[in-house]
């Protein structure tokens, strides 16, 4: 087995590592809020977030798509199976630090930071081997980091918080009318059987956002493995494969992502979803704000349904990010003077530092290797 081959596979299981890490990493995102209102065990809400994240992996390749062929111009740099090592290893070494700290911080930009940082330092610090390709005349959808990226990665944050707000200022709204309106309207508008109606309403916000969780997270690794394997093809590597890796051969030539790569990753994810994330759970479930039923309802909902938006448009945006702010907006709706603002400001110091801090430590990694010729 030649040396080219042996650094795919190595890709190939670091992307794995990298997905399993996220999945018990971003288990959190999922299941916080059901664990903080008590209307799920934990274990419970563990096994439900595992399944949803799986079936949601296995929906959709969008933002597999993007990650493999809209963030690096591989006519500027060489992606090499060195490169992507490099890449995912700054993004594993960021979310194992964050998730020491208890810091509900961005697995997809921690990706995606640690893909950029290797990638400027492949091409010897040439910002141009990130793709900012034009579509036509004018900048659109169809651009790398702009519109896929950098925007929603500005954008979902304060979608989050706003629709959050919105959500639950709506449910309080009508729970005031209805006690308002007095007789048996006002007798089901009372707290306990408020809690009762959106305890089971969780359940399935709950579920919503674990699906949404694997319709955009699973799809991240998905997206190196298959650009790991692409390249491998264009560099002859696959010409000549011992027959137990024939699968290794792409079999979509229009670009799509083989079957073997979906159902490896969304597994690995399930499995890490597994494993559960408690450090993170008690950062967002508890510390931020206090929640309810309704309050954990209205943020998963309001989540759920960014995630679920930017997946179909193929933007790997940060699950992290979408429901933070949605439990942020949440409280901020209920009493602005509830929510634990030196909780939020260590979050939101975590989100400014990860791409760069992910993005320097593949820099770093592969310029380290370029010094001693190790794999260039």
């Amino acid at each position: 087995m030649d040396l080219a081959l042996v650094l795919l596979l190595l890709v190939i299981i670091t992307a794995l590592v990298f997905e399993f890490i996220n999945g018990f990493h971003d288990t959190a995102n999922s299941i916080a809020t059901v664990v903080a209102t008590k209307v799920l065990t934990p274990s419970q809400a563990v096994l439900l977030a595992a399944v949803t994240n799986l079936i949601g992996a296995l929906t959709g390749t969008a933002v597999a798509k993007t990650i493999a062929s809209g963030l690096v111009d591989t006519d500027v740099v060489q992606v090499t199976s060195v490169v992507l090592i490099c890449a995912l290893t700054g993004g594993i070494i960021w979310n194992l630090i964050t998730w020491w700290r208890g810091l509900p911080s961005s697995s997809s930009h921690a990706l995606i930071g640690g893909l950029c940082g290797a990638a400027i330092a492949a091409s010897d610090n040439n910002f141009h081997s990130l793709l900012w390709s034009q579509y036509g005349e004018t900048w659109t959808k169809n651009s790398g980091l702009l519109w896929k990226v950098i925007i929603p990665m500005v954008t979902s944050p304060l979608a989050g918080f706003l629709l959050g707000m919105l959500l639950m200022a709506l449910l309080m709204a009508s729970i005031s009318s209805m006690n308002a309106a007095g007789g048996w309207m006002a007798r089901i508008s009372r707290p306990r059987w408020v809690n009762a109606v959106f305890g089971k309403a969780q359940i399935l916000s709950a579920g919503f956002m674990g699906f949404a969780h694997g319709t955009n997270d699973a799809q991240k690794t998905m997206g190196i493995v298959a650009l790991a394997v692409f390249g491998a093809q264009t560099s002859g590597t696959l010409d000549s494969l011992p027959s137990w890796l024939g699968f290794l051969h792409p079999s979509k030539p229009d670009g799509g992502i083989d079957t073997w790569i979906i159902v490896t990753c969304a597994l690995v994810m399930a499995a890490g979803t597994a494993m559960g994330g408690w450090r993170i759970i008690k950062t967002l479930g508890h510390k931020m704000v206090k929640l309810h039923p309704i309050n954990g309802f209205a943020a998963e909902t309001s989540s759920a349904s960014i995630l679920y938006l930017a997946a179909h448009f193929g933007m790997p945006v940060s699950t992290t990010h979408s429901i933070s702010t949605a439990i942020m907006g949440v409280g901020y709706a209920k009493n602005p003077r509830a929510l634990k603002f030196s909780v939020i400001e260590r979050i939101i110091w975590a989100w400014i530092l990860t791409i760069p801090a992910a993005g320097g430590i593949s820099w770093g990694l592969v310029r380290l290797l370029k010094h001693y010729q190790l794999g260039f």
